[in-house]
């Protein structure tokens, strides 16, 4: 059964299981998470709910938010994410979903925008060897020849320097370590990719 939720990366810390194994873990608030809008097949083509997580004042949402949560009749919230469901009919609009909606042992899909590395080379965003590092050589952390001397241009795909991180990853089959529904806390066994207070979508795993 596909469920998910919305939640934010609070940071990583380790636990240890009941035969003494130290596990790392990743601590996210996970919801708790309001069904603003059901999408059906008959009139969206798919189905899904979109879900809002985090409350904020009504004067800080412009006039087509405002009407699309009153419509709902919930409160605005700072961030909305659709989320597929297998059946629709168990949601309601107005529906809160928490943390409890998964157990220890599960397998989950973490989706999130990894840390932003500004402009780097060829050495660190690809893995390149560097050339030697004597005096003489004067070829050092350079990328090399871009390209045959027959077509004069570079190729397409061509892995040179660039932009690196600030992009959507997910990392799939995480296991659920530990579930805090008081403080709405999910323990995920591993990393989870962005920042500290980054967003972060938690769904049912895929491949699992």
């Amino acid at each position: 059964m596909r469920k998910g939720i919305i939640g934010r990366k609070l940071g990583m810390t380790q636990v240890f299981t009941e035969d003494g194994r130290c596990v790392p873990v990743t601590v996210l608030q996970a919801g708790p998470c309001v069904v603003i809008q059901k999408k059906m097949k008959e009139t969206d083509g798919y189905e899904a709910i979109q879900v809002g997580f985090e409350p904020i004042p009504e004067h800080r949402v412009n006039r087509p938010l405002r009407g699309h949560f009153a419509r709902a009749k919930v409160a605005p919230f700072r961030h909305i994410r659709e989320l597929r469901v297998d059946n629709i009919g168990d949601y309601q609009v107005g529906q809160e979903l928490r943390v409890d909606l998964f157990r220890p042992g599960e397998l989950v899909d973490v989706t999130g925008i990894t840390r932003g590395r500004g402009f780097a080379g060829g050495i660190k965003r690809h893995g390149f060897r560097r050339g030697p590092m004597a005096h003489g050589s004067k070829y050092h952390r350079r990328p090399g020849a871009l390209a045959a001397k027959g077509p004069a241009r570079v190729f397409k795909g061509r892995r040179l320097p660039g932009r690196l991180g600030g992009e959507q990853v997910t990392i799939q089959n995480l296991e659920v370590v530990r579930v805090d529904p008081e403080r709405n806390l999910l323990l995920l066994k591993g990393s989870v990719p962005g920042v500290r207070r980054s967003l972060v979508t938690i769904r049912s795993a895929i491949k699992a």
